[in-house]
């Protein structure tokens, strides 16, 4: 069984058509829709998604804050960002970790700024990470 996708973030239509299932990170755990998922609406964390096609092919994607809905077998997300496995530039991922750890050493960081620095890592961190669990 199937349900009708559609992934649209701040860069355009990441995704449309039908799927088996889409797993991800909400804001409160780890969750997959299936086709005839109750009516649902969350909050979109941060990790790594994958979107099981009809053909049973796996697509992962590093996703990024957002929203989700599921209404009438037809789900929407929104993220905030959103990268297939194959699209991750490593190399930009890898810089943007050792960034945010150099800038973590700092004794002197202001509290927001340590927070900002901890998302970056984290953010840099799954990307990495869907990067190499791959498509």
């Amino acid at each position: 069984m199937t349900f009708q996708l559609e992934i649209v973030s701040i860069d355009g239509q990441k995704f449309s058509g039908e799927a088996e299932k889409l797993s991800l990170r909400s804001q409160s755990g780890e969750l997959a829709i299936m086709a005839r998922h109750t009516n649902y609406c969350s909050g979109v964390g941060m990790g790594t998604a994958s979107v099981t096609l009809p053909d049973g092919t796996v697509r992962r994607a590093s996703c990024i804050g957002g929203m989700l809905s599921m209404l009438h077998n037809r789900c929407r997300l929104l993220p905030t960002s959103w990268e297939w496995s194959g699209d991750i530039d490593r190399a930009r991922a890898e810089a943007s970790k050792r960034r945010a750890e150099e800038a973590l050493r700092n004794p002197e960081l202001s509290k927001a700024d340590r927070a900002r620095e901890e998302s970056r890592l984290y953010r840099a961190m799954v990307r990495l990470q869907t990067a190499e669990a791959g498509e």
